[in-house]
């Protein structure tokens, strides 16, 4: 677990990495189209889980040099004792003037009776043993019909670290089969016999298409990695498919290669009740911005929210509340902290009472109470003050002097701050129909624009009123999970896919926006 940009993110699942420090040799498929990170998902996972002195990486598709330029990182000098290319293995064994070893004539029979041998021992447990040799049973046998130069030099180099154990990656197998004309399941077969299961390495071998072709059934664990478009913009999947002996407690991640690095995404949800306590530190304003409160947003609105302006957030039906307080709470905190106040409406399944312990963990009670206003058309009286009951106000006169009571307390006494208005339409168009909803946007955002407020919307999916509302609003989001990520893209303006998160070293309420890309 690592932080990138301030968000907590799994560099590599927290359930493969359980996998392969399991007892015994594991061997595990990457498979995936061309461009899904299959390469880059390797080295990370060569970085977390390997150690050094014990971790090979066998290119066969690019030489060292290029993967150097690809990946910057790796000219670590750990890092670059690790990386061997197929093309100077043989380069070096072709100039060699020692005759290589000419491979030890095994008899059908031979193989057989050890290789039955291994595996009944394995079946009842008793073979404990840690080796010391690297098994050669198989590759013997595929060495009658031709060298494999990289092959025998990583065999030779997985034995000098016995017994401990060697994290090896293939990269790939068409690389290798295809150049010495083998059957793709007669080398795996060989890899899991001799290196997994004969000599207690992990081996992690990527396959360049989607479709493992049946061989699936050969290895202990088989990862898919993905890409898809979604609404013109790029996301990215890593589907845990077989892990074997090892609980899969989410079997998909949202990922990205945001500077070159694989990142699975998976953080910790944020819980209102299960928030710890500490002061907001206010993020200043410019002239002509209010700060959203999170840095990243910021930078994406070229400054944060314009003066004056109105901001639409289309829910998605499966982000729930929490995700998307992650966006307001840190707004709600820089205004009230600054002595301004809130108007709102709130969605269904929000609360007034719940927002209040949200927000005054962070600053002092009194300033929500004195500054923030909840409009609640179901509530016909309340004891606390925040609270404005709406659920007996027949007339239009009598909502207006209501409204003027609102506005007094979050613009302060003679003061004229300006304030939030925050409003989910759901509940506009549940208890005035769609008409008199867009009618009080209309007056909604003239307000915002006179009075150089920031006007915040929340759409839910099925609105009758969100082709109006989206129309007049200065910008319009999305936000939607993706793989149990909650996640944000601009439409106006236009942006990439960014997973939001908490920042993992301040915690809530401080978020960061990660791009996936």
């Amino acid at each position: 677990m690592t932080t990138q940009g301030g968000i907590t993110v799994s560099d590599v699942p927290s359930e493969v990495l359980t996998f392969l420090s399991g007892n015994g040799g594991r061997s595990l498929i990457i498979k995936g189209g061309a461009g899904t990170g299959k390469t880059t998902f390797c080295l990370e996972l060569l970085e977390k889980a390997g150690k050094k002195g014990q971790s090979f990486y066998l290119s066969t598709r690019v030489s060292d040099d290029a993967l150097y330029n690809q990946f910057p990182w790796l000219r670590e000098t750990e890092m670059r004792s690790r990386i061997f290319d197929a093309g100077k293995i043989l380069l070096d064994m072709l100039v060699s003037k020692e005759a290589p070893p000419v491979p030890r004539d095994v008899s059908p029979d031979q193989k057989a009776r050890v290789s039955g041998a291994k595996d009944f021992l394995k079946s009842i447990g008793e073979s404990k043993e840690r080796p010391t040799k690297v098994d050669r049973t198989r590759l013997t046998a595929l060495l009658q019909h031709t060298r494999m130069p990289e092959v025998e030099h990583l065999y030779d180099r997985i034995e000098k670290i016995l017994p401990e154990k060697a994290l090896v990656v293939i990269d790939s197998l068409e690389g290798i089969t295809h150049k010495y004309g083998l059957e793709m399941e007669e080398f795996v077969m060989c890899v899991q016999k001799d290196l997994v299961e004969g000599s207690n390495a992990n081996v992690v071998m990527v396959l360049e298409k989607a479709d493992a072709g049946g061989i699936e059934y050969l290895v202990d664990g088989l990862i898919a990695l993905s890409r898809e478009e979604m609404d013109e913009r790029r996301v990215r999947h890593i589907r845990l498919d077989k892990l074997r002996a090892t609980t899969i407690a989410a079997p998909r991640y949202a990922a990205t290669l945001v500077n070159g690095r694989f990142r699975a995404l998976g953080m910790p949800r944020f819980k209102a009740n299960g928030t710890a306590s500490h002061a907001w530190g206010t993020v200043a304003d410019t002239p002509s911005h209010f700060s959203t409160g999170v840095a990243a947003f910021d930078n994406l609105l070229g400054g944060g929210y314009r003066r004056g302006s109105y901001n639409a957030f289309d829910i998605d039906i499966n982000v729930s509340i929490d995700d998307y307080y992650m966006l307001f709470v840190p707004t709600m905190l820089n205004f009230l902290s600054q002595g301004r106040g809130i108007m709102g409406v709130l969605a269904g399944g929000e609360s007034p009472e719940r927002l209040r312990e949200t927000v005054v963990a962070h600053i002092p009670p009194n300033t929500f109470d004195g500054r923030v206003r909840i409009i609640d058309y179901t509530a016909t009286e309340s004891s606390a003050s925040y609270i404005l009951p709406m659920g007996r106000v027949s007339s239009r006169a009598d909502a207006q002097r209501a409204y003027e009571e609102v506005e007094r307390a979050v613009r302060g006494d003679g003061q004229k701050q300006p304030y939030i208005e925050y409003t989910a339409f759901d509940t506009l168009e549940y208890q005035q129909g769609d008409q008199p909803a867009i009618t009080g946007l209309f007056q909604a955002v003239q307000r915002t624009k006179m009075l150089g407020n920031l006007g915040i919307g929340v759409l839910k999916p099925g609105l009758m009123v969100s082709s109006e509302i989206i129309n007049m609003m200065d910008t319009y989001f999305r936000v939607i999970d993706i793989d149990n990520t909650p996640c944000i893209y601009g439409i106006r303006p236009r942006t990439l896919v960014y997973a939001m998160g908490i920042d993992e070293k301040e915690g809530f309420p401080h978020v960061t926006l990660t791009p996936i890309v």
